[in-house]
């Protein structure tokens, strides 16, 4: 059985003394130093009391200590949960409580969000070849469930509610495996990290991967275009990124005169997250250079269950072929079907989840008993086996690479005394989607719109907070009082920009 840490072992068999990570507060470390800091912090959690199957929850930015963290959980046999540090301090309650990890550990020497998390907490300081962080202890029980599990990584589903998928070890190695093979990974390559490593993609497809192939990891806590053109500019030969990002450094570099990127080392851009819209598309690619390559995945699948390998400028619109060793097919009777070839994504390989933590209802929704997991993505396949995604069944947006669920938004807006009901959803814009909110207040009331969004500042993390507030004494709705959700756009396109 393979296990993550395996990858780290053979880089430092093989080239111990290699750069293996850098990042934004000055840690420089070779794959020996990041083996010794997570030797360190795996001694610092033992003794704290963590052991095989219990979980640790990490408040994280990416940052040298972050990865060490990761790798200290699972030379333990304990369970990493990475939690970005921006989130509020109710979004994180509801996962503590969920997940009863045996420990908090926060990245505080690269956050100053985990520092204040860590004040919240009363977590102590620790210190050492791993830098400086905090953590506090937790009262939890080792699950015997966990067995094989890597990384807990929280969604807020449907109904607003946490969902801890659990990624195995086994699962990330293939994820990771395929990713750097996809790349064509080698140990000359510099990969920019600044997509959160509390999400899949940053997690799998950038550390993972790049620990498979014995790859320099340039990390950056957070995304700015400066910071991105002078990596891309310096030494980056492997750009994974949003479309957002993509247009933000295509912004910076035009506001310094410049029409295209130039760099000397990019040798391969990819887009993932969000979808891709072809004419902008386009102008990426000029900009590069260089193709640029799209894929389709999600956290449930470890990392992209197909990817593109196409030449700069193919009209390809597809989200490309599976990757090897995975299995799509279409549903066309499910719901949204046609039944005539277009219908729900199913995949199944070794990178499916093993299931949703303390939660088999939905986990017996999301997989088939013989191993199918239900993407609730709506697509088709065309005759060269390359995959489409026609739209999404589920009601998830994807903002700025970012997971967006409506019902924990709406939750938001509705606890707000003035507010009846709400209805969130997602609209595409300039590569990106955007979170708009339409708010029902009584006949007569009146509610000033900034006050809703300081209300929901309270509750909501950056990324979760509606780009767009429409208050209104009345809603689109059907006979049954359900919200139709795709009349908003046109009911009140006179209030959009």
């Amino acid at each position: 059985m393979q296990r993550v840490e395996g990858f780290l072992a053979e880089q430092v068999r093989q080239r111990p003394e290699a750069p293996a990570i850098s990042d934004s507060i000055g840690t420089r470390w070779t794959w020996a130093d990041l083996d010794a800091a997570s030797d360190d912090l795996a001694t610092v959690l033992r003794d704290a009391g963590v052991q095989a199957n219990d979980r640790v929850l990490m408040l994280s930015e990416n940052c040298g200590s972050a990865v060490a963290l990761l790798f200290a959980c699972w030379k333990l046999d304990a369970v990493a949960i990475p939690v970005n540090a921006r989130q509020t301090g109710a979004e994180v309650q509801r996962i503590l409580d969920h997940a009863t990890p045996a420990a908090v550990v926060t990245t505080s020497a690269a956050s100053r969000d985990a520092t204040a998390h860590a004040e919240a907490l009363g977590a102590a300081e620790i210190e050492g070849s791993f830098g400086r962080m905090h953590m506090a202890r937790r009262k939890t029980d080792p699950d015997a469930d966990l067995h094989d599990v890597a990384v807990l990584l929280y969604t807020t589903g449907t109904t607003g509610d946490p969902k801890g998928v659990m990624l195995t070890h086994s699962g990330m190695c293939f994820g990771g495996e395929a990713s750097s093979k996809l790349r064509k990974m080698t140990a000359d390559d510099v990969i920019y990290g600044v997509l959160p490593l509390t999400h899949v993609f940053g997690l799998v497809s950038v550390v993972t991967g790049a620990c498979y192939a014995g790859v320099h990891i340039r990390q950056d806590a957070r995304f700015s275009p400066a910071a991105l053109y002078d990596a891309v500019m310096d030494d980056v030969t492997i750009l994974p990124a949003v479309p957002q990002m993509h247009a933000l450094v295509m912004q910076y570099v035009k506001e310094q005169g410049l029409s295209e990127l130039g760099s000397p080392t990019l040798r391969y851009v990819s887009s993932g997250g969000a979808p891709l819209d072809p004419a902008w598309k386009r102008k990426a690619e000029g900009f590069y250079g260089l193709p640029l390559q799209n894929g389709f995945g999600m956290t449930e699948t470890s990392s992209g269950a197909s990817a593109t390998s196409n030449p700069i400028g193919s009209p390809d619109i597809s989200v490309g072929p599976k990757t090897p060793g995975t299995e799509i097919a279409i549903d066309d009777q499910a719901p949204g079907g046609n039944g005539a070839g277009e219908g729900e994504v199913l995949v199944r390989g070794p990178h499916v989840m093993k299931g949703y933590y303390r939660n088999p209802v939905e986990t017996e929704k999301a997989l088939t008993p013989d191993g199918w997991l239900r993407t609730g993505d709506l697509g088709k396949i065309d005759a060269e086996g390359r995959l489409y995604i026609l739209g999404r069944s589920k009601e998830l947006i994807i903002h700025g690479g970012f997971n967006v669920y409506p019902p924990e938004v709406e939750a938001a807006l509705n606890d707000h005394p003035q507010v009846i009901q709400s209805a969130v959803i997602g609209r595409t814009k300039d590569g990106d989607e955007e979170v708009l909110a339409f708010v029902q207040i009584a006949e007569g009331d009146t509610v000033d719109v900034d006050e809703l969004r300081a209300f929901v500042k309270e509750r909501l993390t950056g990324y979760k907070r509606p780009k767009h507030i429409i208050t209104a004494t009345s809603l689109p709705a059907a006979p049954t009082g359900k919200l139709l959700k795709h009349k908003l756009l046109e009911a009140f396109a006179d209030r959009l920009e």
